[in-house]
Order: structure tokens, then sequence, then C-alpha cells
């Protein structure tokens, strides 16, 4: 009973840890996209191409399906936005598709 119980919480833990890191990855993959993107010489695609290169190394190609690039005007200047939305590792490494989004922004150095 006791060992039923210690084995479902070291499972559940494991899986807390997994869905952190992945979130995390995803976190950080898009920012480095977005900075790459937003330097003077380079374009919003190559964030994009980033972004997902970094996703791809980390985690899964599956988790780099959906990576958005754009633009927008906030306080009067221009940013750009990556937007990745990926599965969330519910159980062990498959979940819902769509089910974990994030958003990184950086300003654009060509004003």
């Amino acid at each position: 009973m006791v060992s039923m119980l210690v084995s479902f919480i070291f499972v559940g833990l494991m899986q807390l840890g997994l869905f952190l890191h992945t979130r995390n990855t995803l976190i950080a993959s898009a920012a480095e996209g977005a900075r790459m993107g937003a330097r003077a010489d380079a374009s919003p695609a190559d964030g994009q191409a980033r972004a997902r290169e970094l996703i791809s190394e980390q985690l899964s190609s599956r988790y780099a399906e959906s990576v958005d690039v754009g633009s927008e005007i906030q306080g009067g200047v221009r940013v750009i936005v990556v937007r990745v939305s990926a599965p969330a590792p519910i159980i062990g490494p498959f979940g819902p598709s769509r089910g974990l989004s994030v958003t990184a922004r950086a300003f654009a150095e060509a004003q």
C-alpha cells in the first residue's frame, strides 16, 4: 500500500519536472528567437528559424511545428513577437496538441 503511494508520488513529480522542463525550454527558445529576429542585420524569419532549431535540438521537432513570428508596435516602438504553441506533456511526452503556448518579445534594433 505504501509502496503504491510512494510510486504514485514519484511518477507525479517526474511528470511535473517534465512539464516544467518543456515549458522553460519553449520560453527560452522563443526569447532567443525573438532576439535573433530583432537584430538589425536579421529578419523576423531568422528568429523563427532559430526558435525552431533550438526547440528541435532540445525537445523534439514535434514541439517546433507551430512557431509564429510577427511584429507589433508597443509603446511607440516596434517589437518582434515569437509565439510557440506546442503539445503539453501530460502523460509522458504525450498530450493535447496546442496545450502549451508561450510568447516572447524583443525590441527591434532597426527602427
